[in-house]
């Protein structure tokens, strides 16, 4: 059992996963991973193929195992996989980090570089090669013994939080719910929500209505309900999970593990010569400097924040005028923007809905795959799922063959992580008779099926959709044979969300978002009439978009650099006090939920977003040059920056495919921002 579960060349058996077969598998991987690096350390090859592919085939193996099972707590979630995904994630580190901390094969690798014939090897086996050492290099290879021990711990001790802090999220989120018994006090919800929070009670055994904390359901209620109380409620529970506040106060608290981390990730830069986790953060990124970045979010704050202004400033009038709330709180601003956008621009999002249940929205993209990459999704039924809701697709070119693989879970439920995201669950793998197909996760979080009316999306949720989409095409259409510079993997973290930001904008072309409607009753079209709608309220409110991911940027930058502290409610207060418009109550915690930061890949680094749209927005300008849906743009993304990898310099990827550099100006016309 333990072998099956580390074979990357078969996709993973879900129902397999149990507590007592992933320890015995893991450990079974950590000791092919040991061996092989001792192996490499006794006999000091001098050759590629000696010294790096037993440790491409040991890491290989191990991620078949631990993709999987990430996953699986990501989407079905259990104290008995939680046990184990926490343990097994602290056994990881231990045994990656002595592997990488090991000066002797660091030495091996280090001379591969100098070896007869590296430099005539492939640009994927030489970057291969330089991001491993450069990897030993942060891992502490260099530093004295008891430095390198005191790293080790550090390593340990994050990865234990990190888990923790995502386990608080996600059992807070679960915690809290409201039963409702009258229907007056959902006033304004739509037939789909209220299907959905019938459904939440009948699996309580209840009769009525459950809101819960799932996204579907604060949304639809932040958006749509009258009751201006219920809204309150819901968006205090949801403001203040895992932490010291709110309905649940202390029993999820994640104060004092963003405390330690904070703590933990200066002392681990300091060991490594950096002058803050943000100087070690940048060092595998675009930005050169964390001066730059701060540059960069605060002038685009001050091209933001007059927009923002106006825009405040007619929602109060608006509320006070025609809703009468003449004291608008942070829990009202989604209501009011949506009766806005309404009165203003006749957009009704409820309307808007209708016309995208799920599954039309989801052939109208696999229409849009074809067109644009020549691809076709062939669902299989023979492959092994977590969940109902979970399905499984052959990503198949022109000719008919398979050069991908793709689950799908598009649906909120319990014990599931909130959000949307895209993981890697298989590599592409071309070495000798070896040979297997990348596979990636497409995650999300729409309202759940089953109800007499099918899960209907938002416009923002299609633009999710999309979002996730270009990320799984960059590990989809790779074409590096080594899997720790393929896909998204090495990839630049502060150009990761090119292509996923890029693939957004095909939301906001007619053809395509017509292509991917059709009403859940009539089967009609998106009307021509209701896209320019759209299309006129496109970027209404936008300067408050902008403001609030730069608030979230610097928040996460200004926290690392410990310029203004430790404490993260003074350092988010003092970057409101100098960027936002809005300002949330003093009970408020925002970062004690931030998962991105304390328990994802983004710490030091959330400013990506913004960073990357600048090549997002000037990436898709070459597709609106050439007419949109234009197939020759489409290959030629696909060939300069989807099947590259981290083969060079995402910048580089870049300009061959626009032709030059990108132009910020890009991202202030996306977001309506151009003087």
């Amino acid at each position: 059992m333990a072998r099956s579960l580390l074979d990357p060349l078969t996709l993973p058996d879900y129902a397999a996963l149990t507590g007592e077969a992933i320890a015995s598998a893991l450990e079974t991987a950590l000791a092919d991973m040991q061996a092989a690096a001792a192996r490499i350390v006794a006999d000091k090859p001098g050759d590629f193929d000696s010294a790096w592919l037993p440790l491409e085939a040991a890491d290989t193996a191990l991620d078949a195992l631990w993709s999987a099972v990430s996953h699986l707590k990501s989407v079905a979630n259990t104290p008995e996989l939680r046990e184990a995904h926490a343990a097994g994630q602290q056994r990881i580190v231990e045994v990656m980090t002595a592997v990488f901390q090991d000066h002797d094969l660091y030495e091996v690798i280090a001379a591969l570089e100098a070896s007869p014939g590296f430099a005539q090897r492939s640009a994927a086996d030489r970057a291969a090669v330089e991001h491993m050492l450069r990897s030993f290099r942060l891992s502490g290879v260099a530093l004295p013994a008891g430095q390198r021990a005191r790293f080790a711990e550090i390593s340990m001790e994050l990865a234990g939080l990190s888990n923790a802090f995502s386990a608080a999220v996600l059992d807070a989120t679960d915690a809290w719910s409201e039963h409702a018994t009258d229907a007056a006090v959902l006033a304004g919800i739509p037939e789909a929500a209220m299907e959905m929070f019938a459904a939440n009670a009948a699996a309580k055994g209840l009769e009525g209505w459950v809101v819960t904390l799932q996204w579907p359901s604060v949304n639809a209620v932040l958006t749509f309900a009258e009751d201006r109380g219920l809204r309150e409620r819901v968006y205090t529970a949801f403001g203040t999970r895992a932490s010291d506040q709110g309905p649940n106060a202390g029993q999820f608290d994640n104060t004092q593990r963003i405390a330690r981390i904070l703590e933990l990730r200066r002392e681990a830069a300091t060991l490594l010569g950096f002058a803050d986790p943000v100087e070690l953060s940048l060092a595998t990124k675009m930005a050169p400097n964390a001066g730059e970045v701060l540059h960069f979010l605060r002038d685009l704050a001050a091209r933001a924040r007059p927009g923002a202004e106006r825009d405040l400033a007619a929602a109060r009038e608006f509320a006070a005028q025609e809703l009468a709330i003449d004291d608008l709180q942070p829990w009202d601003l989604t209501f009011v923007a949506n009766r806005i956008k309404l009165a203003r621009f006749a957009v009704d999002e409820q309307e808007v809905r209708a016309y995208f249940p799920v599954e039309r929205v989801l052939a109208g993209w696999q229409v849009l795959l074809g067109r644009l990459f020549g691809i076709t999704l062939v669902e299989r039924a023979d492959v092994s799922l977590w969940h109902a809701d979970a399905r499984y697709y052959d990503v198949a070119d022109e000719q008919g063959a398979v050069i991908a693989g793709l689950y799908l879970d598009l649906h909120a439920r319990q014990g599931k992580q909130g959000g949307a995201w895209m993981a890697q669950a298989r590599p592409r793998l071309s070495e000798g008779n070896t040979a297997r197909v990348p596979v990636a996760y497409l995650t999300c979080n729409f309202a759940p099926r089953g109800g007499d009316t099918p899960s209907l999306l938002a416009h923002t949720e299609v633009e999710t959709l999309l979002h996730e989409t270009g990320h799984c095409l960059h590990h989809l259409f790779t074409r590096v044979d080594r899997p720790s510079v393929a896909g998204t993997s090495g990839f630049e973290w502060d150009a990761i969300e090119l292509p996923s930001q890029l693939m957004e904008d095909f939301a906001w072309d007619r053809e395509v978002l017509t292509g991917m409607s059709g009403h859940y009753r009539s089967g009609a079209p998106l009307p021509a009439d209701l896209f320019e709608k759209m299309l006129a309220a496109r970027r209404f409110q936008s300067g408050l978009f902008v403001l609030r991911q730069i608030e979230f940027g610097l928040f996460d930058l200004l926290l690392h650099l410990g310029t203004m502290g430790s404490d993260p409610m003074e350092v988010i207060e003092a970057v409101r006090e100098e960027v936002a418009v809005v300002h949330p109550p003093e009970w408020h915690r925002f970062p004690h939920a931030f998962s991105h930061v304390f328990a994802g890949g983004y710490a030091a680094g959330y400013y990506s977003y913004l960073w990357a749209e600048v090549l997002a927005a000037d990436g898709f300008g070459k597709f609106v040059e050439a007419g949109v849906v234009d197939r020759a743009t489409g290959d030629a993304l696909r060939e300069e920056v989807l099947s590259r990898g981290a083969t060079r310099p995402a910048a580089d990827s870049f300009r061959a495919f626009r032709g030059r550099d990108a132009d910020v100006t890009a991202l202030l016309e996306r977001r309506g921002l151009l003087a």
